[in-house]
């Protein structure tokens, strides 16, 4: 038994360590990225490098990662003793299993289903991979190990009793289903724009005249009456309503109460509202600049606020 207690102490120090970093240091990258545009989408450099990698194909791989890490660290349960038992049981009857397939469901369409029905995407930069890499691998693991933790089969057992459970996987699916029609808003128009440049093409000098760079219009439809960015405001009504089934609210008492407390599922819905809050503003301010006709009422990416 010593042994397995041994491993299981050593998992759990470096757990907490990169749960706490993890949650502390993302808030930091707010400011900066509010002047600073990461080079890919509609902010890619134009101008090929040695740095500069494929869009699709640079998505896919990087969207993986998290995919991969969640499935070991769930299956595999480092922060429970071996000599209790093995992975937790792989059946939609066990709560932290289910939640697992919802995390999964969101990777498997962010990852693999919605690249290969993207007709097009802007190159990246080699620092957006690796930046994404480390994210996915810290945030897939933290969270594959948390739901197989004792600590979780312990808060969600009887879960499936629970309003508040329920309510929360409502609104992942929700905000699930919205990431994905909003999304869909877009790629309409890339398709369009894709077919419409082929036609050009086959008339003008064997494609000489063909535009450089993506095609970008403005969506309407949807929550575009309201915002830029709906499918970010839907992402985050995703997975605020992830945390709320899978994970206890954390202290914000004092900021080492909050890091006593928070656990992955909050984590991960506080580093995209610091991670993505600036692009959408920045992006945003982009539409404006360059769409003349661009609606004045839309706010950003939260409806009548910002």
């Amino acid at each position: 038994m010593a042994p397995f207690l041994l491993d299981v102490s050593k998992a759990q120090v470096a757990y907490d360590t990169a749960r706490k970093w993890f949650a502390l240091v993302p808030p930091f990258f707010l400011p900066p990225t509010l002047f600073i545009d990461a080079p890919f989408g509609r902010f890619a450099s134009l101008q090929k490098s040695i740095f500069t990698v494929d869009g699709i194909r640079s998505w896919i791989f990087m969207e993986l990662v998290s995919f991969g890490t969640f499935i070991y660290t769930y299956t595999h349960s480092p922060l429970s003793p071996k000599a209790a038992g093995s992975a937790p049981p792989l059946t939609l009857t066990h709560p932290p299993t289910f939640l697992a397939s919802l995390f999964l469901t969101h990777y498997l369409n962010r990852a693999i289903i919605s690249p290969l029905r993207t007709p097009s995407r802007s190159n990246s930069h080699l620092s957006v991979v690796l930046s994404a890499v480390v994210f996915n691998t810290l945030n897939g693991s933290l969270m594959g190990s948390y739901l197989s933790s004792p600590a979780a089969q312990t808060y969600l057992a009887g879960a499936f009793q629970r309003p508040l459970f329920w309510f929360g996987v409502a609104l992942w699916a929700v905000g699930f289903a919205g990431n994905i029609y909003h999304d869909e808003i877009l790629l309409n128009l890339r398709r369009s724009a894709k077919a419409k440049g082929k036609d050009k093409a086959d008339d003008d000098n064997n494609g000489k005249d063909k535009s450089k760079g993506e095609h970008y219009a403005i969506p309407h439809g949807a929550l575009y009456r309201f915002i830029s960015y709906p499918n970010y405001f839907c992402e985050w009504a995703e997975w605020l309503g992830f945390a709320l089934a899978a994970a206890p609210a954390p202290s914000f008492a004092s900021v080492a109460a909050f890091t006593a407390t928070v656990s992955p599922p909050w984590i991960f819905f506080f580093n995209e509202l610091w991670l993505m809050l600036p692009r959408a503003y920045k992006g945003h301010k982009w539409y404006h600049s360059r769409f003349p006709d661009y609606p004045k009422e839309r706010k950003a990416v939260i409806p009548f606020v910002l």
